[in-house]
């Protein structure tokens, strides 16, 4: 495993977020699964995406409308535990089919198949104008709070949902902002406590031999975070945003074919 190529596959794909229009979970998780199990490769997700939110709120926290925060959050972190669980649980299942190209053999397992079409669906979901309009009435938060959070554990999609969720509150950006990242690190708080019960546990261990790659992963894409959020200002790129969702497609495919 060559930690260069971790190192900076992973700082490119955080920095995407500022032209893509796509997420930190959209794009970091599709990018750790070229290198990592796919479980730690959500857990790694969870690490970064914890950080980059902790360290965003700052003195933002003090804006936050605690009042959204725990109609949305509570839900959210309750279903987060539960999405975190039932990956660990879909993770144990066995091999659905075995096929293969030449001499080549790949493997479809369930946990595969299940996270390559969520990156397909979040991806489209995330690429679609439509969806960006999307604005849900207040007294749907709980609903949001449960499904963000569930498959924020699921697979560490959480953004695009709570974002729609959120939008017709009116809250001020600071609040609208703040606010986010609260539920925000109160889901990957949920979700990182279920993953360290179960693999990351274990890769985590000194001895690991995928204990250094993911450090250096999840270092990398943190700093690619935090660099490029105080460098540039965050704009959507249509043409970067096209070749993302390529991409996105591309890795989300070859999960669900058992080629990656």
């Amino acid at each position: 495993m060559d930690l260069w190529w971790i190192g900076l596959a992973a700082f490119f794909a955080a920095g995407l977020t500022l032209f893509s229009g796509f997420g930190l979970g959209t794009l970091l998780t599709p990018v750790f699964a070229l290198f990592f199990p796919l479980p730690l490769a959500i857990a790694g997700t969870a690490v970064v995406h914890l950080a980059n939110n902790l360290f965003k709120l700052g003195l933002l926290v003090k804006h936050a409308n605690w009042r959204v925060v725990w109609r949305f959050g509570l839900p959210a972190m309750a279903a987060a535990v539960l999405g975190a669980l039932l990956l660990a649980w879909i993770g144990e299942m066995p091999t659905w089919l075995m096929w293969s190209l030449g001499e080549r053999r790949f493997e479809i397992t369930p946990l595969k198949a299940l996270i390559g079409l969520l990156i397909c669906s979040f991806a489209a979901l995330e690429m679609s104008s439509r969806f960006a309009r999307v604005a849900l009435p207040p007294r749907w938060l709980p609903v949001g709070g449960v499904l963000s959070g569930f498959f924020g554990g699921l697979s560490g999609n959480q953004g695009a949902l709570r974002s729609a969720f959120l939008i017709k509150l009116g809250l001020p950006k600071r609040a609208f902002v703040a606010t986010g990242g609260v539920i925000a690190v109160i889901i990957d708080a949920s979700r990182i406590g279920v993953y360290g019960l179960g693999d990351l546990r274990t890769a985590l261990q000194p001895d690991s031999t995928l204990l250094l790659p993911i450090l250096i992963g999840t270092l990398c894409a943190f700093l690619g975070t935090w660099l490029g959020s105080r460098l540039l200002d965050k704009v959507t790129l249509r043409g970067v945003q096209l070749v993302v969702a390529i991409a996105l497609w591309g890795i989300g495919l070859g999960l669900m074919l058992g080629v990656l």
